[in-house]
């Protein structure tokens, strides 16, 4: 049997995928879809979010997009629920000149890769998006790139699981359990009433804690902290994912089919704080405003922070770790995105990308035992 440890979107998913390949499984997670998953916005745009410093984190984010349609169809007909898929596409965008110069430097390096980008000026950028200020001086479509909720994502999967007759065990972890060097399984929680802290015994333990793994496994993954709001308006206010650059400071919009926009996010490091502050939220709100001035007259819905599970070299942890142990952790931004990839790597396939997010890759670079 599989111990999936970790009920977030990343550990769901591999529970779901070993379930349908016929696999014994059990989820162990105190509150299930309620960390990092329940808190991510849900873009799915490697294109849009590129960096020039993480190529290979570009190749794993085109890799996960293609596997996304097949996932989101299979998950919705196992489980009956909708997940709000859309794909119209991410727009970049710069608001003051100096983010101008930014921005074309960036779709420069986009062009050099043989991505498909397309440049606006300001005028066709407001074309497209009527509620953009006029002050947005000109924009980047990564037209491939796509979003999702994430909230009923991880309710899907949990549906699935629950169809499936999945158990998910609602306790937390508090240690691996070894037999010499081998994982044979994990030790939970005191019970409340037995305060007796059960072990439960498996084939496999998989480690999918998000930004807790590296507590369990002294693996080197940390909590990159994000504050994110939802806002409500009668009717979606934009009809595609919205990133933007104010005065240096990033910011994105991604709006969903029932009228909720969720802002975001904030990039701390902070250890496992998961306060909402007023600061936050105002960095948010002043640098949205900016692109879609008519965020301020929508409701607040929700307002949370989560934690991002993070590598020294953001990219994420996944295949066997020893015997007994495979690890599905440190996906830092791009859990939702990366799910299905993580599930085929897992399952041995993509093995041309594996290497990228081989466990031992921090052993063989020098950088010391995890």
């Amino acid at each position: 049997m599989d111990l999936i440890v970790g009920g977030g979107v990343v550990g769901l998913s591999v529970a779901w995928r070993l379930a349908r390949s016929g696999a014994r499984v059990t989820v162990i997670d105190p509150a299930p879809a309620s960390g990092a998953s329940h808190a991510a916005a849900g873009m799915l745009a490697p294109v849009s979010e590129v960096s020039y410093t993480e190529e290979p984190l570009l190749r794993l984010g085109l890799a996960a997009l293609e596997r996304w349609p097949a996932f989101a169809a299979e998950l919705e007909a196992d489980s009956g629920l909708a997940l709000d898929y859309r794909t119209q596409g991410t727009m970049d965008l710069a608001f003051g000149s100096d983010d101008m110069a930014a921005l074309e430097e960036l779709a420069a390096f986009m062009d050099k890769l043989g991505l498909p980008v397309r440049r606006l000026t300001g005028r066709e950028c407001r074309r497209l998006e009527p509620m953009l200020a006029p002050s947005v001086r000109g924009g980047v479509l990564a037209e491939g790139d796509a979003w999702v909720d994430p909230r009923r994502v991880t309710a899907a999967l949990l549906a699935a699981l629950e169809r499936s007759g999945v158990p998910v065990e609602r306790r937390r972890v508090t240690e691996l359990v070894r037999d010499g060097t081998a994982v044979v399984g994990v030790r939970l929680a005191p019970d409340e009433k037995t305060g007796a802290g059960d072990v439960v015994l498996g084939d496999r333990v998989v480690l999918a804690a998000g930004a807790w793994s590296g507590g369990l496994a002294g693996l080197p993954v940390r909590p990159v902290k994000g504050q994110i709001m939802r806002l409500r308006s009668p009717s979606p206010l934009l009809g595609r994912c919205v990133r933007g650059m104010v005065h240096g400071s990033p910011v994105y919009l991604v709006p969903r089919g029932d009228g909720e926009l969720v802002v975001g996010a904030t990039q701390e490091e902070l250890g496992f704080d998961t306060r909402v502050t007023a600061g936050g939220l105002y960095e948010l709100l002043r640098d949205a405003r900016e692109l879609v001035p008519g965020v301020t007259e929508l409701q607040v819905a929700d307002i949370e922070a989560g934690l991002r599970p993070c590598t020294p070299d953001n990219l994420p942890l996944i295949g066997p770790y020893g015997p007994g142990l495979t690890l599905a952790t440190g996906h830092h931004r791009g859990g939702v995105l990366l799910s299905p990839l993580t599930t085929a790597l897992l399952q041995g396939e993509e093995g041309d990308l594996a290497a990228l997010c081989s466990p031992q890759r921090f052993q063989t670079a020098g950088q010391g035992s995890i």
